[in-house]
C-alpha cells in the first residue's frame, strides 16, 4: 500500500538547564560562581531520501520528538547539544504547516532538507551572567505538519480506466505494473525508467469524469500529474470501448482543466492504443477531424508503434 499523504506532530528538544553552582573553599574570601550553560535542544529536520518512495513509514508513526540538550554543571562545564532528529521522506514531498497551510519546503531534489522545528537554546549558567543568576533554557518548537508526496516523473501516462496504461508502461520500461481487464488496476502511481533516455515514466491511476471532485479514485492522484514534464494522453481506440476515442480525449482534458488549468499548458503526446484490434483506420481520421490532434498509433500489447512513441518522447524532451 502506497501512502502519499500524512499528518505528523513534531517537537524539537528543549534546551538544557544552566547550572547555578558556586564554589568556595577556606582560602577564598568570596565564592566563585562556576555554573556552566545548558546545551541546545535538537532540531527536527525533514530530508529527501531517494531510497524511500512512499510515506507509509510515517503513517504508522506520527509523533516525533528530538532530544533535549544536556544540563550544565559546575566548574563551567557546558551541557552537550542534542543531535538533530532527521525524518526521511521521498523526493518530491511537499512539507506544509497543518494549521496555516503554508508551504515550508518542496523537497524536489535528493538530499534537500528543511528545519521544521528548532530546538530551544540552552540555559545560561551562573558563571556567565552579571548578577550570577541563571537564565532558563528555551523550549523547543512544536507543530503539526502535512506531508504530501507528488511523484517526480519526466513523462506521465494518463487515460481512462482500462485504456492500457499499465501495458504501455511495461512495454516502454518493463516496470512490472499490474495489468488487468477491469477498472482501477493501478491504484497508485507506478514508475518505470526508459533506460536508453534516462527518462522516468509514471503510470497514473485511471481518470474518470468527476475525478477533480474526488470521484472514483479521487483527485489525490491528479496532483502527481502536475510534476510531469510531458503528458501522454492514452486513448483506447478499439471498437469494443464504450466511450468514443474523441470523447475520451475531451473527458481527460476537462478533468485536467477543472483540477488545475496550468496542466493543459504542458507538452502533450496523444496516443491511440489497441490499433491491432481495428479492422480499418477510419476512426483515426475521425479522431483527427474532431480533435485537431494527430495521434501516435500504437498497440501496447503487441509492441506496434512503440519505437515511434519513444522517438516522439525523445524529441519532446529535447525541445
Amino acid at each position: 500500500m502506497a501512502i502519499d499523504q500524512v499528518r505528523i506532530w513534531v517537537k524539537a528538544g528543549d534546551g538544557g538547564r544552566g547550572c547555578p553552582s558556586k564554589y568556595k573553599n577556606k582560602y577564598m574570601r568570596y565564592p566563585r560562581f562556576d555554573g556552566g550553560c545548558g546545551g541546545k535542544g535538537g532540531d527536527v529536520v525533514i530530508q529527501a531520501d531517494p531510497s524511500i518512495n512512499t510515506l507509509r513509514h510515517l503513517h504508522f508513526r506520527q509523533h516525533f520528538k528530538a532530544d533535549n540538550g544536556k544540563h550544565g554543571s559546575s566548574n563551567k562545564r557546558h551541557g552537550a547539544n542534542a543531535e538533530d532528529l532527521i525524518i526521511r521522506v521521498p523526493v518530491g514531498t511537499l512539507v506544509r504547516d497543518a494549521l496555516t497551510g503554508k508551504l515550508l519546503k518542496d523537497l524536489s531534489s535528493p538530499g534537500m532538507k528543511v528545519v521544521v522545528a528548532r530546538g530551544g537554546k540552552g540555559g545560561i549558567g551562573s558563571a556567565y551572567t552579571r548578577d550570577h543568576s541563571v537564565v532558563p533554557p528555551g523550549e523547543g518548537q512544536e507543530r503539526q505538519l502535512n506531508l504530501e508526496l507528488k511523484v517526480l516523473a519526466d513523462v506521465g501516462i494518463v487515460g481512462l480506466p482500462s485504456s492500457g496504461k499499465s501495458t504501455l508502461l511495461n512495454a516502454l520500461t518493463g516496470a512490472g505494473s499490474v495489468v488487468g481487464a477491469y477498472p482501477f488496476t493501478t491504484k497508485n502511481p507506478v514508475l518505470g525508467m526508459l533506460a536508453d533516455l534516462d527518462v522516468v515514466i509514471a503510470d497514473m491511476p485511471g481518470i474518470i469524469e468527476g475525478a477533480h471532485k474526488g470521484k472514483g479514485l479521487g483527485d489525490k492522484f491528479l496532483r502527481h500529474i502536475e510534476r510531469a514534464r510531458i503528458l501522454v494522453y492514452l486513448i483506447d481506440a478499439s471498437p469494443m470501448t464504450e466511450i468514443a476515442a474523441w470523447d475520451a480525449y475531451v473527458i481527460l482534458l476537462e478533468e485536467m482543466r477543472r483540477y488545475n488549468p496550468s496542466i493543459l499548458e504542458k507538452s502533450q503526446i496523444v496516443v491511440l492504443n489497441k490499433i491491432d484490434l481495428l479492422e480499418d483506420y477510419s476512426i483515426v481520421d475521425e479522431f483527427i477531424a474532431r480533435t485537431n490532434q494527430r495521434p501516435v498509433l500504437i498497440s501496447a500489447r503487441t509492441g506496434e508503434g512503440i519505437d515511434k512513441l519513444i522517438d516522439e518522447i525523445r524529441n519532446r524532451l529535447e525541445e
